[in-house]
């Protein structure tokens, strides 16, 4: 039984690939748009044209089809099936038969199966690893496939102390069953949906970034377990041991929310 397994029988997993499901459902074309526009910021590129890219935990794929626009290779896994079929839905409505894209289950507490995929330039992982049940050992998987010379992009919670062992608690609680979800998501909606909304709003800012809805974000969020935390420092250094240097950063102060990080592995940076 893998570290997946193992956790989901000790507390409920949220569905997260449900969840994407039913955000595929509203996803329209300003939102790919954003996604694109997103990703090229975040990786500071004009396009990916000549480059790999390695989806990891690809969710709903639309980060995988921004990244394919800008003209990478791209090959996207998930360890969930359903956000494994979500992404080929996307495939299939925009680059059907499309030999530069690849699209298939996978764990990224799968050691041999990350070492099996060969080297990219871009290794993404927007707030995944942390939900794996394992995110240290995630970590350590992430770096194996990246290139000599290549980059490692990934969004990990920020460790709020008794913060974020409070909403340990609620994502525990909102998978628990209907009720508990309901009375989790009535409780919460006011702050993380409605004056999030509004401030948005006043300060022009109501796109999320990389195409995301207010409403499924905010699902993800509470709903989000197994989830982990860690300050900025800890995957600085984690990183640092295996040669790797910090290209950019953007973090979140106080805050809950992700941490993110662009690291560029140094020729001869050992991969384990």
């Amino acid at each position: 039984m893998n570290q997946h397994a193992r956790d989901g029988a000790q507390a409920k997993r949220f569905r997260f690939g449900r969840n994407w499901d039913r955000f595929l459902a509203v996803l329209n074309n300003g939102q790919i748009e954003e996604a694109v526009k997103s990703l090229k910021q975040g990786l500071e590129v004009e396009d990916l044209r000549g480059k790999s890219f390695c989806d990891i935990g690809c969710g709903s794929g639309l980060l995988s089809l921004a990244a394919r626009r800008l003209g990478a290779v791209v090959h996207s896994f998930d360890y969930d099936p359903q956000s494994v079929a979500c992404t080929e839905k996307l495939k299939r409505c925009y680059f059907p038969d499309d030999a530069k894209w690849t699209v298939e289950e996978g764990s990224v507490l799968d050691t041999d199966y990350l070492k099996s995929l060969g080297e990219f330039d871009f290794i993404y992982s927007w707030g995944v690893l942390h939900h794996t049940g394992a995110m240290w050992q995630a970590l350590e998987n992430a770096q194996l496939p990246v290139s000599p010379g290549g980059r490692l992009f990934i969004s990990i919670y920020n460790d709020q102390g008794w913060i974020s062992t409070y909403w340990t608690g609620v994502k525990k609680l909102y998978n628990k069953n209907l009720a508990s979800r309901f009375a989790i998501i009535l409780v919460h909606m006011p702050y993380l949906f409605g004056m999030r909304f509004l401030v948005r709003a006043l300060t022009r800012r109501l796109k999320l970034d990389r195409g995301m809805s207010l409403w499924y974000d905010m699902l993800d969020w509470l709903g989000g377990y197994p989830f982990e935390v860690a300050k900025p420092e800890r995957i600085c250094d984690f990183y640092r041991r295996k040669g790797f240097v910090l290209v950019k950063s953007k973090t979140c102060g106080r805050r809950h929310g992700c941490n993110e990080f662009i690291f560029e592995k140094t020729r001869g940076a050992r991969a384990d």
